[in-house]
């Protein structure tokens, strides 16, 4: 398919920073029909890797799916605010609606992923602030989240369908989403907003260890460390207290375990990944391509309410073959419910 360039990035650039491993998205042709050997077939995450019904991509490891017959469509999600300038504080209104690049008066449906239309990951440039959001759908075919002022307090719960913007500066609205009968589609939207801004946070220190309301999440990377060109796993223990939390106890968030996303120092990469179940642990199949400092931020559900932790990831250069998979071979991974990489 063709990619949207989005302030000088490809969707396939933007996602192939820090690519999803693991086969989730199942090829359902292969499994009801015989194959059509003259068949195309593509990678969900990385279209330009092709092949036959059995093959696996090169670059993340995912089952090769039949491509799409719109494959050649492109899309944009235009974006308007409501209004146009904003300020920090104050009340506005944030709409987005997809279009097809050429006919923007042609509607464009979306199917659910992962319980929802679109998710909204919005972050300030320095990654300092992050918000999972969840527009709603309106009669005209756009999606709209709320801006409180600061008096305003949230009435659907943070991180569902209203924000604030306390300080004012540079933030990046990632919108993830997937029109009917097509691939999964990604929006970098940058958005000023006018007041004073907070003093700029650099991360450089790496942090793989976060406490909130109680729980201790814990990253460990195949071969202690994080390196491109390898495909890694990384596991994520959790404790609340000193007791092992298993992560087939987590309540299901939007049709899995837990949600991860990761993103590149100036807001300029982007993952939205659910991690498999293995041995207790939350379990990330991920390559990175390439080296730098990321933010990432996991997810996970208990007693009905939403823990979100916060890490900091320093990925090395490295050479391939240098993370040894045997390890992992034979590993029995359980995946959640309605499992799927963006």
């Amino acid at each position: 398919m063709k990619y949207i360039f989005i302030t000088g990035f490809a969707l396939a650039g933007l996602l192939g920073v820090f690519s999803a491993c693991k086969n989730d998205h199942k090829n359902t042709a292969a499994t009801t029909t015989a194959a059509d050997a003259n068949a195309v077939y593509a990678c969900p995450m990385h279209p330009d890797i092709t092949g036959k019904a059995s093959d696996k991509c090169s670059k993340c490891g995912m089952d090769l799916e039949p491509a799409k017959a719109n494959a050649a469509t492109s899309y944009k999600m235009a974006f308007a605010s409501n209004p146009a300038t904003l300020e920090a504080g104050n009340a506005a209104t944030l709409t987005f609606k997809p279009e097809i690049v050429g006919s923007a008066a042609t509607p464009v449906p979306l199917d659910l992923h992962h319980e929802k239309k679109i998710h909204l990951i919005v972050v300030s440039k320095d990654l300092s602030y992050f918000e999972h959001i969840h527009p709603n759908y309106q009669a005209d075919g756009s999606y709209q989240i709320r801006v409180l002022d600061k008096a305003n307090t949230f009435t659907d719960g943070p991180g569902k369908n209203e924000t604030k913007f306390d300080q004012g500066g540079d933030y990046v609205l990632f919108a993830d989403y997937m029109p009917t009968g097509a691939s999964g589609q990604l929006e970098r939207i940058p958005l000023n907003v006018g007041g004073k801004p907070n003093k700029p946070v650099s991360y450089s220190k790496e942090k793989l260890s976060s406490t909130v309301d109680g729980y201790t999440v814990t990253l460990e990377a195949q071969g202690g460390k994080f390196v491109t060109n390898n495909e890694m796993h990384i596991a994520a223990t959790i404790k609340q207290g000193n007791k092992d939390v298993p992560a087939e106890s987590l309540e299901n968030y939007l049709g899995a375990k837990a949600h991860v996303v990761v993103i590149g120092a100036g807001a300029e990469h982007y993952l939205h990944v659910h991690p498999d179940v293995a041995a207790g642990k939350l379990d990330l199949h991920a390559t990175f391509e390439v080296a730098g400092i990321y933010r990432g931020w996991l997810q996970f559900q208990t007693g009905g309410k939403l823990h979100t932790v916060d890490f900091v990831l320093n990925v090395d250069e490295g050479k391939p073959g240098e993370v040894n998979q045997k390890e992992h071979e034979g590993h029995n991974h359980k995946e959640g419910e309605g499992h799927e990489k963006h």
